[in-house]
Parts: C-alpha cells; structure tokens; sequence
C-alpha cells in the first residue's frame, strides 16, 4: 500500500510538470511587443469601422502626454478608407487604412511582417493632428480598444496612440 501511494504521488508530479511545461510552450502573447503576427488587418478593419465612433483616449508624443490636444473630437473610420474628426464645430477629413507590411527594412525598427494602422490627415507641420499622421505599429486592438505605437527613427523614442470606443 506504501509503495502504491509513492507511485500515485510520482505520477501526480510528473503530470503536474508536464502541465506545466506544455503551458509555457505556447506563443508569446504580450502586447509589448509592437509586431502582434497574430492580428490579422480584416479583423482590424471590421472592429474599426463598427457602428459608432472613437476618441483619443491617450497620445504620448515623444514621452510628452498630449491626449488634451484631441480632447471632444471624435473620430469616425470610414468603409472607404476616409478617417473623420469633428468635435461639433471643426471637421478634418483624412484617410486611414490597415495593411500588412512585408517590408524588412521597416522605417520604425522593427521586424517585418508586422500590421500597420496607417492615418493620413492633409494639415500643415504645426497642426496637432499631424502628428497622427504615420504608419502606426498595432499593439492590441478589441472592440473597444486600439492601441498603436511608433518608435521614432532618429531618437529612438516610442509614441502611443490609443483610441476608445465611445
């Protein structure tokens, strides 16, 4: 009988173990990372052009918290690539649009084949919703949430741009 109790405590530890193991094998899915393969660019389109709009929930520019800077505008992506923002007396009208970038020599630094969030609006330098203007690396993005980022080319600093769903 006390070898049968030894025999059932080994095998619960060596199930337990193997549990664990297989566990740990799967894919990395932190969101720190701005290359996320497992975000697929129709799904993105789907959940952005949803019923509804979005606003700027959070935009860190340069380590510079400027959310304020699009505080009452909401913003509405278009099936037909159109992004617009109005806050009820100003509308700006840009584009917006969700591909795969294949290119291994990626202007942001990171590595190929990752999904880009790409937001155009036709403003001069000075405007602030130029500075949403870019090819923005997706972090996450849910029903309620976008989260993208963009790692500057010559210093080396991490934007973040989050939308909310209204």
């Amino acid at each position: 009988m006390k070898n049968l109790k030894c025999y059932a405590t080994v095998a619960w530890c060596v199930m337990v173990l193997s549990l664990l193991s297989f566990s740990s094998c799967g894919t990395d899915d932190s969101n720190d990372s701005s290359e996320n393969s497992e975000i697929e660019v129709s799904t993105v389109n789907t959940i952005a052009t949803a019923s509804g709009t979005w606003r700027v929930s959070s935009y860190i520019d340069d380590g510079e918290n400027e959310t304020s800077d699009y505080n009452g505008y909401n913003f509405t992506f278009g099936d037909n690539g159109v992004l617009t923002a109005t806050n009820g007396t100003e509308t700006l009208v840009g584009t917006w649009s969700v591909t795969q970038d294949n290119d291994s020599s990626d202007d942001d630094g990171s590595s190929s084949n990752d999904v880009d969030f790409n937001i155009f609006f036709n403003v001069s330098d000075d405007n602030d919703f130029d500075d949403l203007s870019d090819d923005w690396d997706i972090v996450s993005v849910d029903a309620n949430m976008i989260v993208l980022i963009d790692v500057s080319g010559g210093d080396g600093s991490t934007d973040r741009l989050t939308f909310e769903k209204n």
